[in-house]
């Protein structure tokens, strides 16, 4: 009986393993494949791929039933998580390759003013609108808890998409300069902004006010992962420096991006104090210690990038199969979600502007920052879990945020990209280029067929 058990056991490992894998292969040459099509309408890579997830996730493909085929269900998603959250932790370690100091002394100032700014703008704009919409439409439809939390949640702009267009089209310039660290100061700006603002919410819902919670947490969470980010990173360096080859250097570099995003999991609790980290903050801060402290740096980058090329496609293709079409389903929330995209869209690009010129940034910087600022999506998200804690509230919350997200993700990137151009950041490729690409594979082809004949 126990030799019959092992043998079901094991098969139904087997057919599990399977069933994932091809789900992940699949995945990566759907999306690449995907890219083919999009181009032809001159949009980046990352919609291709997040169109990819939608098609192939639980609301398309993946209600054939298929195992291997498309994602079944949002449980079969929810297992590729993990992959999710190693990709995010390598995009935010490059995000923080470029805070260089050298770069830093002519941008920060800036990037500081704009990047704590324009999120506190987006935030005061959406809880402005949302609460007005609250008495129009009374609190059954929408509560003052939640427009206040979907406020602070308006802050969080999505590093991911930003770096892939940034990467896909080796955007340089002024624009792509302040752009990464008001990115990355997103994340900050937003964990402390919603922790007030979901403090006071839980309040006014539940009559539970926590001044440890809604002040203390935060301001340790972002403290600790610094540090925490910052000791990995100088522990990073000095071990480079045992290893003379390249490939080991590299090698060691992955594995501490892999080692830092499980640490940044860690969670305790220290007498009624709950410690965690912000796995963003602590990737970027190792990406800033490792490229301003090891001189390789630049060249271990470069050569990781072609490593982690494949994990991106998955990543954000899983992030397509992630999106919940069943919000369309519900006329209020699309109401309120196109009210949510209509004025954190305006509150980014008015803060976005009136920042820039306080700080003295150039023209086409002022002009098209805020457009880049608009994507949204994993830190917004995961704010949604938080807020789960308002019951109907949250579940309310969580809706809006995956239709805006679903909105976001789709139009952001090509709307940064188009930014990107405008500013001037984009060049277009070359006639010599062009033709260097062309007669190497027409070179090649030629060689194809002589090998062929003979």
């Amino acid at each position: 009986m126990a030799i019959v058990l092992n043998q079901t056991n094991s098969l139904g490992m087997k057919a599990i393993n399977l069933s994932t894998l091809l789900s992940i292969s699949l995945a990566v040459i759907l999306g690449l494949l995907m890219t083919r099509v999009i181009k032809r309408f001159g949009l980046p890579a990352v919609t291709a791929y997040l169109i990819t997830g939608v098609l192939i996730g639980p609301y398309c493909l993946g209600r054939m039933g298929v195992g291997g085929v498309g994602f079944v269900s949002m449980d079969a998603v929810e297992k590729l998580k993990l992959i999710s959250q190693v990709a995010l932790g390598f995009i935010a370690f490059a995000i923080g390759n470029e805070f260089r100091l050298s770069s830093l002394k002519k941008t920060g100032r800036q990037a500081t003013i704009v990047g704590i700014v324009q999120g506190l703008v987006a935030a005061l704009f959406v809880d402005v609108a949302l609460i007005a919409l609250h008495f129009i439409l009374g609190g059954d439809k929408l509560s003052i808890p939640a427009a206040i939390t979907l406020g602070a949640i308006a802050t969080a702009t999505a590093p991911a998409a930003t770096l892939m267009v940034v990467r896909q089209y080796k955007a340089k310039g002024k624009l792509t300069d302040i752009l990464l660290p008001v990115v990355a100061l997103d994340d900050a700006v937003g964990l402390v902004v919603f922790a007030v603002s979901f403090g006071i919410a839980k309040a006014m819902s539940l009559g539970e006010f926590d001044m440890l919670s809604i002040v203390v947490e935060p301001l340790v969470e972002i403290v600790l992962s610094l540090a925490l980010g910052a000791f990995m990173g100088w522990l990073l360096t000095q071990l480079e420096k045992l290893f003379n080859s390249n490939s080991n250097r590299l090698s060691l570099t992955i594995g501490f991006v892999l080692l830092t995003v499980a640490l940044a999991m860690l969670e305790f609790d220290i007498g009624a104090l709950h410690v965690s980290f912000s796995s963003l903050l602590v990737c970027m801060m190792l990406g800033t210690m490792f490229c301003n402290l090891c001189p390789l740096s630049a060249d271990l980058m470069e050569k990781s990038e072609k490593w982690t090329s494949p994990l991106y496609v998955l990543f954000f293709v899983v992030s397509g199969a992630e999106l919940e079409l069943n919000v369309f389903q519900d006329a209020a929330i699309i109401g309120i979600g196109v009210v949510y995209i209509l004025f954190r869209s305006l509150g980014k690009l008015v803060g976005a502007y009136g920042s820039c010129k306080a700080a003295g940034c150039e023209p086409k910087v002022t002009k098209y920052l805020g457009i880049t600022l608009l994507p949204q999506a994993g830190v917004a998200l995961g704010m949604c879990v938080t807020a789960s804690e308002l019951g109907a509230d949250g579940q309310i919350i969580r809706n809006i945020i995956l239709f805006s997200v679903l909105v976001y993700e789709l139009v952001g990137p090509a709307m940064t990209k188009w930014a990107l151009t405008q500013a001037g950041d984009i060049q277009p490729k070359s006639e010599e280029v062009i033709n260097r690409r062309r007669i190497k594979l027409e070179k090649a082809h030629a060689e194809r067929q002589k090998h062929l004949q003979s």
